[in-house]
């Protein structure tokens, strides 16, 4: 009988993306210190600048080694992989420009929310792809909540920190953070079939 040797990938640990990885989160925090030197216009980092997003660099590099120990699967791998980049994305925004207004606006800490659930979620669901299924929807429901929130607040108050024609399009960009929540999901949810059908 033909035997089949199992694909390095889909076993835990096993990350080829690895080296790309750490070295794509590497030069992306090389980038703005050779903006710099070569005078870019705008781009002004401090020490802390550099701190701050090597330490986001390095915590979501962390999480999806992470994912890969948790499962070789590659639909969890990838559901992992697209909230760990969901969850970036909405910390870096608020910190550099604000999803509502400026970075300083009180509404922003509610996204701060959104990451609680997420990662609240995870825990309870102890990172099994059923569980992360269900706590990345429930993540997707609350960025919507948050946007929804947001255009009301901007609405009722009126002032130009958070009101004026800005207002509809940073709800809509902001709505559009649920999608990648919401297609983490669908992968975990992928990722729970396979177990399934292989534990069967």
């Amino acid at each position: 009988m033909a035997t089949t040797t199992p694909n390095p990938d889909t076993r835990r640990g096993r990350n080829r993306l690895r080296p790309f990885l750490w070295g794509g989160a590497a030069g992306l925090l090389l980038l703005p210190a050779v903006a710099m030197q070569l005078g870019a216009e705008g781009v002004l980092w401090t020490a802390g600048d550099f701190i701050v997003m090597g330490t986001m660099l390095a915590t979501a590099c962390g999480l999806y080694e992470l994912a890969t120990w948790l499962s070789g699967n590659i639909a969890y791998r990838a559901g992992f992989g697209l909230a760990v980049l969901a969850g970036f994305l909405t910390v870096w925004v608020n910190l550099a420009v604000g999803m509502y207004g400026s970075e300083g606006n009180a509404l922003n800490l509610m996204f701060g929310g959104v990451l609680l659930v997420a990662a609240t979620g995870a825990l309870l669901a102890r990172f099994r792809a059923h569980g992360m299924a269900w706590a990345m929807g429930a993540t997707s429901v609350a960025q919507l909540l948050a946007a929804g929130i947001g255009l009301a607040v901007g609405l009722n108050v009126g002032t130009d920190e958070v009101a004026g024609p800005p207002l509809a399009r940073e709800a809509f960009l902001t709505a559009c953070f649920a999608l990648p929540w919401l297609a983490s999901s669908q992968l975990f949810r992928a990722a729970a079939r396979r177990e399934g059908n292989a534990a069967a």
